[in-house]
């Protein structure tokens, strides 16, 4: 497969870095894979290198994250999707397969609803279309845990989230990798991103999908939780349920062969 990195700037100008995994076939499959709050596209690594061959991969930083540009602005899931409609238009690329992982779920179901006929099918893994209530207070108070503490604070409570006690005791290079990642975040963009998904209702959107549909989500998900899941699952009549045995929050980096067999069998219901 021939790895191509680069970058290009928004109709606002914000850089968005990218990097481009190219298959052989000239008509492989073409899947887009959008990360989690305050990480960067490395989470899909194990991911891309189980499909790498039977697909063209696009990962990518979201604004705000990773070597992407970091503007202090507000940030909406419909602003994340609008950058994703302008890369795909600068790569020429007129669909595609559209995979979110939280955060990513969040964009990827904006752009869905915004994008219809770009979204050639659409993955949703540990992700919602609406944290509830209570979400605007509960993601501008972690926010301010984080000002409070510095991101340094919040490691433990995140790598508990992210990651079953076994894995994270055996794969501790993954662990220091995510963590590395996650520190290296600018705190208004963190706490921006936190805003968004904490105002982020996409539940308008998924009565008018029309695109096969996975969704996907860890048994032990304590952010995003197995009801939430079933909540998607229910309001899209044309998806599929996965629940993963032992997962908890991100699923790619701990249990990568699960959702790129789920991803696999998505882009073949999509052709």
């Amino acid at each position: 497969m021939t790895v191509e990195q680069g970058s290009f700037s928004t109709s606002d100008g914000c850089t968005i870095s990218y990097t481009r995994h190219m298959s052989a076939p000239n008509d492989a499959p073409r899947l887009v894979l959008i990360h989690s709050l305050a990480l960067d596209r490395s989470i899909w690594d194990g991911v891309v290198a189980r499909l790498s061959g039977g697909a063209e991969i696009l990962t990518y930083d979201c604004r705000g994250h990773g070597r992407s540009g970091r503007p202090h602005m507000e940030y909406t899931a419909e602003l994340f999707a609008r950058d994703l409609a302008q890369l795909l238009d600068h790569l020429k690329w007129n669909e595609a397969t559209i995979a979110g992982c939280s955060m990513g779920g969040c964009v990827a179901q904006a752009f869905a609803g915004r994008y219809p006929i770009r979204t050639r099918a659409l993955a949703l893994i540990d992700t919602t279309a609406w944290y509830g209530p209570d979400a605007p207070k509960q993601f501008r108070d972690r926010a301010a845990a984080a000002k409070a503490k510095g991101m340094q604070g919040l490691i433990d409570f995140q790598v508990t989230r992210w990651f079953s006690e076994r894995f994270a005791a055996s794969h501790s290079e993954l662990v220091n990798r995510a963590t590395s990642v996650f520190l290296g975040n600018d705190f208004e963009c963190y706490a921006a991103t936190c805003a968004l998904l904490g105002d982020a209702d996409l539940r308008h959107y998924l009565r008018g999908y029309r695109m096969p549909v996975a969704i996907m989500v860890g048994e032990e998900d304590y952010a995003t939780p197995v009801a939430m899941a079933k909540a998607l699952h229910e309001a899209i009549p044309q998806s599929t349920l996965k629940i993963i045995g032992g997962g908890r929050h991100l699923t790619p980096i701990q249990c990568p062969d699960e959702i790129a067999s789920e991803i696999g069998g998505l882009l073949e219901r999509a052709s």
